[in-house]
């Protein structure tokens, strides 16, 4: 979410959401990429410093700070590349079964809050277990359909229903290996 905010902060119009699943690699991939305004390279090398913001109305900026400490203490890493005027592009890698590699959480109303929260914003989210993957496209969704808003009730339902089977199916592959390695130990 802090991610997404910083890209719509950064005057982004569309934003890509990466999550990677990787269990035989042992890794987790969140991947942002986003058009906004880009940072310059001194920017980017201030990024993940706690007393350094962009924002004007507080002089720490923790967000990157942090997620630049968990990735480090689960054996990842985080990347950011940029430049001013093309965007950018945040990578954090975890090892997937390290004890603090941070849940995933409710992603369904994560995604929902998301997409809904920032209807200016055109959000692709792909979520990938290995190798399954589910992808939304809140352009193609707005394109069909028109006039109607992403919080109209109708469409909250359908979407939570949507995100909630692709999630699902997304994950299908994983729940169906952990089966018959059940069944076999």
């Amino acid at each position: 979410m802090d991610l997404l905010e910083n890209s719509a902060r950064a005057g982004a119009r569309r934003v890509e959401i990466d999550l990677d699943q990787q269990r035989a690699a042992d890794r987790l991939v969140l991947r942002v990429i986003d058009d906004g305004r880009g940072m310059s390279p001194e920017v980017v090398s201030m990024a993940t410093d706690p007393f350094f913001t962009s924002r004007t109305c507080r002089r720490v900026g923790l967000g990157l700070p942090l997620l630049a400490a968990s990735t480090q203490r689960c054996d990842g890493h985080l990347l950011i590349k940029s430049e001013p005027g093309r965007g950018a592009v945040v990578e954090a890698a975890f090892r997937l079964s390290h004890i603090d590699t941070p849940p995933l959480g409710d992603l369904r109303t994560t995604l929902m809050c998301t997409i809904v929260g920032h209807p200016e914003l055109d959000i692709v989210y792909r979520y990938t277990v290995d190798g399954g993957t589910f992808e939304l496209d809140s352009a193609a969704i707005k394109s069909e359909l028109g006039e109607v808003p992403l919080s109209h009730p109708r469409i909250l339902r359908w979407l939570e229903q949507y995100i909630s089977e692709g999630l699902v199916t997304a994950s299908a592959v994983t729940a169906q290996e952990e089966e018959v390695h059940a069944k076999v130990d």
